[in-house]
Formats: C-alpha cells, sequence, structure tokens
C-alpha cells in the first residue's frame, strides 16, 4: 500500500543528499581549479628562481636582504608568525585566516628559493591552498563545519597540484590533521578538488614529481633487511623533527628580533654554503634526490648537511616547507645506509624518502599512497612495513605542532594529544599498569 509520508520523507532525504552533492561540486570544481591555477604559478615560479639561483650563483649573499624583505612583507600584510600550523587550527578551531597569508607566502617561499635559502615547497601549498579554500567558502556563505572541510579541499588541491600526486593529497588532508580519523565528509570535496587541481597544473605545464627506481624481487631475504633500515629511517625522523624546532627555539631565544634574526640566518646560510663547497643543500635539491633514487648516488653526510641548512633557514624566518627538505634527507640517508644490509642504494633511498617522510609527518596511509604514486606499486609490501615501522618507533615528534594525534601508537588507547606534546611518560605508566595486571 503506498505510503504518502513515508514516500516524502524519503523523497526529502534523497534531495537532500542531492543538494549536498552538487553543492560540494561545485565548490570543489572552483577550489580546484583556482589552486591548480595559483599551484602551477607557484610551482613554475619556484622553478624560474632556482634556474635564475643557478645561472647567476652571486644571488646567495643576497640572502640576508632577501630575509629582511620577507619579515618587512608580513609585518606589512599583517600576517607576522603565520604557518602551516595556523591552517591546521582553522580546521581544528575553526580559526580565519587572513588573505594576505597567500601574497605572503607565495613571495616569501620565492625569495628563498632565489636566494638560496634550504626550504621546501609544501608548506606555502597547504598555506595557499586553505586560505583559498576557505576564502571561498565564505564567498559562497558556508557554515562554520562546510568552512572546515573546504579548508581541507584547498589544502588537498594545491598539494595536488605542485606534487601530482592527488591521492596522497587527499589522505594527507583528510587522515594528517587528526591522526587516529578520517573525516569522512571531506574525502569527496577533497578528491573532486585535488583531481581537478591536477588536471589543470598538467593542462599549465607543470609535470607531476616520478622517480625510476628498480625494485627488489619479493623475498623473505628482503624483508628481513628492510626491517632494520626501517628502524634506522624512524630515528632519521625523530633526529629531523628534534633539530627543527630545537634550532628554532634556540635561535628566537638568542635572537629575539625577527630583523637581526632573518639577517643572520642569512649570513650563516651563505657560511655553509662555502663550507660545503657545494650548492646541493640551497634551494629544494629535488636534483640530489633523483641521483639518489633513480642513480642510487648519494654522499654519505649529505643528509645531516641538508637537515643543518634547513633548520637554520626555517629558525630564521625564511619561508617555504618542510616536506621536501624531509625527502632529501630520507632519500640520501637511505641510499647511503642501504648497501650496508645488502640493499640496492637507489631502493633504500626510495624506502627512506617515504619513511621519514611518514615519520616527521605522523601519515603511514599517505605515505603508502604517496610510495605508489611516485615510484609504482611494484614495492608496496616493502614500502608499507617501512611506513608503519616508521610511524611506530618515531613516537611523538612531528612537523606541525597542531597535529593531533588522537590514539596511542603502543595501545589502542585514545589520548588526544599534540604532536610535540611529549606524551612518552603517561605511556609508560600504562604500559606498567598493564604489564602488573
Amino acid at each position: 500500500m503506498f505510503d504518502r509520508n513515508q514516500f516524502r520523507e524519503r523523497a526529502r532525504s534523497t534531495g537532500m543528499y542531492a543538494v549536498v552533492l552538487a553543492k560540494w561540486m561545485f565548490l570543489s570544481l572552483i577550489v580546484g581549479s583556482l589552486c591548480g591555477v595559483v599551484g602551477a604559478v607557484f610551482h613554475l615560479s619556484v622553478h624560474y628562481a632556482a634556474q635564475t639561483r643557478g645561472t647567476y650563483p652571486w644571488l646567495l649573499w643576497c640572502l640576508p636582504l632577501a630575509g629582511v624583505a620577507i619579515v618587512g612583507a608580513y609585518k606589512l600584510m599583517g600576517t607576522e608568525g603565520m604557518g602551516t600550523n595556523d591552517i591546521i587550527d582553522a580546521v581544528h578551531e575553526d580559526k580565519r585566516l587572513p588573505i594576505l597569508l597567500l601574497p605572503s607566502i607565495f613571495l616569501g617561499t620565492m625569495l628563498t628559493h632565489l636566494c638560496g635559502g634550504s626550504a621546501g615547497r609544501e608548506g606555502a601549498a597547504l598555506q595557499i591552498g586553505g586560505t583559498i579554500g576557505q576564502r571561498a567558502g565564505q564567498l559562497l556563505r558556508l557554515d562554520d563545519q562546510d568552512l572546515r572541510v573546504a579548508t581541507l579541499s584547498g589544502m588537498a588541491a594545491c598539494f595536488s597540484a605542485l606534487f601530482g600526486t592527488p591521492l596522497t593529497a587527499v589522505i594527507f588532508a583528510v587522515m594528517g590533521i587528526s591522526i587516529g580519523t578520517l573525516y569522512h565528509a571531506a574525502l569527496l570535496p577533497c578528491l573532486m578538488s585535488a583531481l581537478a587541481a591536477f588536471g589543470v597544473s598538467l593542462a599549465l605545464g607543470v609535470e607531476p614529481t616520478r622517480f625510476a627506481v628498480t625494485v627488489p624481487e619479493i623475498a623473505a631475504g628482503t624483508f628481513l633487511r628492510v626491517l632494520p633500515l626501517s628502524v634506522l629511517f624512524a630515528l632519521v625522523s625523530i633526529l629531523f623533527c628534534k633539530f627543527i624546532h630545537g634550532t628554532e627555539h634556540w635561535m628566537q631565544r638568542h635572537l629575539p628580533n625577527p630583523w637581526v634574526r632573518v639577517a643572520a640566518g642569512g649570513f650563516a646560510i651563505i657560511a655553509l654554503t662555502y663550507l660545503a663547497g657545494t650548492r646541493d643543500y640551497n634551494g629544494a635539491g629535488m636534483e640530489v634526490i633523483t641521483a639518489a633514487v633513480e642513480q642510487g648516488t648519494a654522499h654519505p653526510a649529505a643528509f645531516l648537511l641538508k637537515l643543518l641548512f634547513t633548520a637554520v633557514t626555517l629558525a630564521a624566518g625564511f619561508k617555504g616547507g618542510e616536506v621536501v627538505p624531509s625527502f632529501f634527507v630520507g632519500a640520501t640517508f637511505g641510499c647511503a645506509a642501504a648497501p650496508l644490509l645488502g640493499l640496492p642504494p637507489g631502493f633504500g633511498a626510495a624506502l627512506g624518502l617515504v619513511s621519514v617522510f611518514c615519520g616527521v609527518s605522523n601519515s603511514p596511509v599517505a605515505s603508502v599512497f604517496l610510495s605508489v604514486e611516485l615510484f609504482g606499486s611494484e614495492g608496496l609490501w616493502y614500502f608499507a612495513l617501512a611506513c608503519g615501522i616508521s610511524y611506530m618507533l618515531s613516537g611523538y615528534s612531528g612537523l606541525y605542532s597542531s597535529q593531533t594525534i588522537l590514539y596511542s601508537k603502543l595501545k589502542a588507547r585514545y589520548i588526544n594529544v599534540h604532536a610535540n606534546s611529549r606524551p612518552e611518560e603517561q605511556e609508560e605508566k600504562s604500559l606498567e599498569t598493564a604489564n602488573h595486571t
């Protein structure tokens, strides 16, 4: 028998889902297209800056002046002290992002790369994308909850546009903000915006990041060699985070004036460059990463030197990101360490790239997707094992202090702590109680 009330209720429910789907398709297309264009322009601009620095090596001597210009620009635009943690807070706490953050981070990262600072691009990508996504949501008068989803969509879109890794970008956005949970409502919007941005960036000439690597055949002996190497990757990721944050705190304490700090950091990078006798550690260092993965060549101390250059650059106040430097550190360390365990150096570099990224970002699932998008699926089991070990053993260190880790890495227990908050004592007490029980 026909039930008119039930029919109306089902029609109303179906209509609600259709409206929500249409809303996110519309917003994702807008956000993805905007982030694709801005991300492509940003990528090409940074690439051009790196080429210009290679053509005119004297630009390195302009680094202190560039740092002063960055500090001035941030003060002028009212974005002083803002960074990726503020983008994460915009999702957690509904924090509003000033539109001037977009030109601030764009200009700051450009000047850093142009004059030889050691930094990546993804920090700028997350800040640019998050700002675009939130501002688009505000223009469409979305409520607070939908604004957070729009911010995540922008982050995924710009990350996808820069690296050409849409699936990694989506998983990093919906799982990397709060480790242990998945923003299911944001999954489809982030995916659509990331794919749209990826398509736009391809059309504008941005080539996706891909590496050719030879993966050993699946064998028990190879797994046994990957295990201790993965433990070393976890230790390197801890060192990376501790040194980055420790250098930042040290410089802020001893050089509280931002103008003096950034100028001193610029001169320090100049001195380090001449002491190292190479320009390999200036800029992002993608050429060194490619050589480590595809040719199996890297200086044994390259990972330590890159860490030092990056820590000084970012602590001084220059702009960019930490993810590409973590790629560099992981790839060069893996390239040098893998032959000691009987593994091919290029394969070790590939493992190190994704494993150290996993450890510093606390994003194991995104890291596994990253391995597939960068290297193909042939060595998926090895990469998954390495990421799992790196995630567990890296503890609660992380690049972003606003990132929350909802569940313990040692027990199936809800803890809800921030990265770098040192919950190890609580973990020890919990394990002692469990052992006594």
